[in-house]
């Protein structure tokens, strides 16, 4: 977890672009996972499309990658947008975005995948946790 938010930090450190006119100035956020679409089960050796929905706060918002940590059979996963500074930028109402994981499945046994959900009011990080066994 620790790893998540050193991650975090050096994001929003180096994310600004210089302060020049003509170039663009963006800073990235980290958006908690609304849904997963995953299978309940998995085969040893094929690949799966995991669907990640999240909420897209402003029109100023695009996606710009997945974190994406392996701990053994464990998978941490948020998304991450890049966040333009514009004056022009709109609030979204519920507007849902989606992404694809495709997930390759090399090991035996089950894999655990944690989708980052935001944090709660004491600050400590909420995940949609979910088991995915591999049939042999």
């Amino acid at each position: 977890m620790k790893r998540f938010i050193v991650l975090s930090l050096l994001l929003v450190m180096f994310g600004a672009c210089s302060t020049d006119d003509d170039t663009v100035n963006f800073n990235f956020e980290i958006l908690p996972i609304e849904n997963v679409d995953i299978p309940d089960e998995f085969e040893l050796g094929e690949v799966y499309p995991i669907t990640i929905s999240y909420l897209k706060p402003t029109s100023c918002h695009r996606f710009n990658e997945l974190y994406y940590l392996k701990d053994t059979n464990k998978r941490t996963v948020a998304v991450i947008d890049y966040v333009f500074e514009r004056d022009d930028c709109e609030t979204l109402e519920n507007e849902l975005a989606e992404t694809t994981l495709n997930f390759i499945v090399n090991s035996n046994g089950s894999y655990i995948f944690k989708f980052w959900q935001g944090e709660d009011n004491q600050g400590e990080d909420q995940y949609l946790t979910i088991e995915v066994p591999v049939l042999e």
